[in-house]
Parts: structure tokens; C-alpha cells; sequence
């Protein structure tokens, strides 16, 4: 099983995937949830069972001096309106205008605020966690292999491949923003740290068997070194993913109710791209960084390879 000689089709075909969801987040941004812009974000539903339009919500909100509610229509005939930062007492005003306008009582099904503040310290620690967790990874693995060649090479392979990992959940998240209105809120980050943790555990998995091989398979050609190693350690990543967390969380996404659809289904996708990215990328990008091939990746160290052997 050659898998290191189709590396370049594997890293391909984890563009294809990554491009689009980054496209539609550059294009609409990132769908941050009230845990990171704050704001406040209120679902209603009316006693009467009717649905009001969206467009009479926003002009009662706006009557109120708030004028960037955004009103969304549910599967379950509820009304969810996020906008900024609402204080107790003007949401309660805002209330008693909507029972006055549609005429019938207004149940509160959900609401939550969250002030600004709390909302930018949120979005900075979740970012200097992520960059924390790279560091420490790099200087762990950087450690633990010290008694093999180029054993920085090693830590910053697994974190391309985290990084691989990390924007496929984005980019998944980014498509499912668009299909399914998904935010990335407090259980997004949830997800992705532990998508972060899952990809670092299966990555060492298989560096340790390329280090074991090297001293024992020393005259073999490194590419197949590696190669070897990723078949010997094949099976149990794909066994040990499948059988003790996808099953599970594919039974949570489908059973779980609404609530932990999202983050199940972002867990599910992330794991499963950290099983992907141990065999079929970190491991190619020390192949490639071994063998520097990303000079003749425009055709320069080609021609010079050419000219020596012409000489």
C-alpha cells in the first residue's frame, strides 16, 4: 500500500474541502456566537401559535433605540432575534410591546445575554488557548524525539497537520453556517480543543512507529520507512477512531435532539480529520520536508537536476 507516493492527491483533496468553507467565511465572515461578540439573544413564541413577520419584530426592536436585531424562523414555529446587548428592563419593555402589537401572549422559550466585555475576553483566551496548545505540542514531541535526526521537523509536522485539522472544522463550520445558520459559540471552541487534543494523540501514534523503525530499519530509504510505518499503524487508528468515539458520536448527532446536533457533528467531522491528517498528511509532510521536494514544486530544482546530470 503505496500512501506516501499519492501524498500529493491526499493534500488535494483536503484543499478541496478546506477551500470552500474559508471562501464563504471570507466572503461572510466568521459566525460568531453571543459567547464571543456578546449581545443578547431572544426565542419567542406566541400563545396564539401564529408566526409574526420578521419585519414587525425589527420595527418594535427599533422603537426601542436597537437597530441591529436580526430576526430568524425555526423548524419548531419560534422566532429566535439576536441584536446587542439588551438591559433587563428594556427586554421587558420589548416584550410587553410584543404582546401589545400581536395581541396575544409572548412565551420566552430561550435567553441569553452576554456584555461585550465578557464576549472579547472570551474570543482572546480561546485564541491564546489554541496558540498555547501549539507551542507546548512543538516543545513536547520536539523532547520526546530528541534521539532522532531532525527531531524539530517532527513537532512542526504535527502542528501543520493540527492546523489541517483545525480549518477543516472551520471550514465545516463556515458550510454549515450557510445550510444550517451554525455559529461558533462556547461548545464550538469545546469541539475544537478537543479536536486539537485527538489529532496530537494519533499523530505521536505514528511518529513513535517511524522513530522505532529507523533505528531497527536504518538502510531503507526514509519515503519507505514511512510508508511502512503508516501500514503498521494503519488499522488500529481506524479501528480505534471508529470503534470507541465515531459510532458514538454519529448515534449522539443522530438521537442527541437539536441542542448537541451541532457539536456533535463538529466533533465527529474534526476526529475524523485528525485520523486522516496522522496517516495521509503529518506524516507526507516529513517525507516531503525530508526530501525537500518543494524545489522542484515550480520546476527550478528539476531543471537543475537535469543540467548537473547533462554536465
Amino acid at each position: 500500500m503505496n500512501i506516501i507516493g499519492r501524498r500529493y492527491l491526499f493534500f488535494a483533496l483536503s484543499l478541496i474541502i478546506i477551500i470552500p468553507g474559508l471562501i464563504i467565511l471570507a466572503v461572510n465572515g466568521l459566525p460568531l456566537a453571543l459567547d464571543f461578540t456578546g449581545g443578547s439573544l431572544l426565542e419567542i413564541k406566541l400563545a396564539s401559535g401564529d408566526l409574526p413577520q420578521p419585519a414587525q419584530v425589527v420595527t418594535i426592536y427599533t422603537l426601542q433605540g436597537i437597530q441591529d436585531a436580526q430576526v430568524q424562523t425555526t423548524s419548531s414555529d419560534t422566532l429566535i432575534i439576536r441584536s446587542s446587548f439588551i438591559e433587563d428592563s428594556n427586554r421587558e419593555t420589548i416584550i410587553n410591546a410584543m404582546e401589545e402589537e400581536f395581541g396575544t401572549a409572548v412565551e420566552v422559550v430561550r435567553l441569553d445575554s452576554v456584555g461585550p466585555t465578557i464576549g472579547a475576553q472570551v474570543a482572546s483566551r480561546a485564541a491564546l488557548a489554541v496558540a498555547v496548545a501549539a507551542l507546548v505540542v512543538v516543545a513536547y514531541i520536539t523532547w520526546a524525539f530528541r534521539g532522532v535526526e531532525h527531531a524539530f521537523r517532527y513537532g512542526v509536522s504535527a502542528i501543520a497537520a493540527m492546523i489541517h485539522d483545525v480549518l477543516i472544522v472551520i471550514s465545516v463550520v463556515g458550510i454549515g453556517s450557510v445550510v444550517a445558520g451554525w455559529e461558533m459559540d462556547a461548545l464550538f471552541l469545546t469541539a475544537l480543543l478537543t479536536v486539537i487534543g485527538f489529532s496530537v494523540q494519533d499523530k505521536i501514534v505514528v511518529f513513535d512507529r517511524i522513530r522505532e523503525n529507523s533505528r531497527l530499519l536504518r538502510k531503507l530509504e526514509f519515503e519507505k520507512l514511512v510508508n511502512h510505518s503508516i501500514v503498521q499503524t494503519l488499522q488500529r487508528s481506524i479501528n480505534t477512531q471508529l470503534m470507541t468515539v465515531e459510532f458514538l458520536l454519529l448515534a449522539l448527532a443522530m438521537f442527541g435532539g437539536i441542542t448537541l446536533r451541532e457539536f456533535s457533528v463538529i466533533l465527529l467531522v474534526g476526529l475524523l480529520s485528525g485520523t486522516y491528517s496522522s496517516i495521509f498528511i503529518a506524516a507526507p509532510i516529513l517525507v516531503v520536508w525530508e526530501k525537500k521536494e518543494w524545489r522542484n514544486w515550480f520546476g527550478r530544482g528539476k531543471n537543475k537536476t537535469e543540467a548537473s546530470a547533462t554536465l
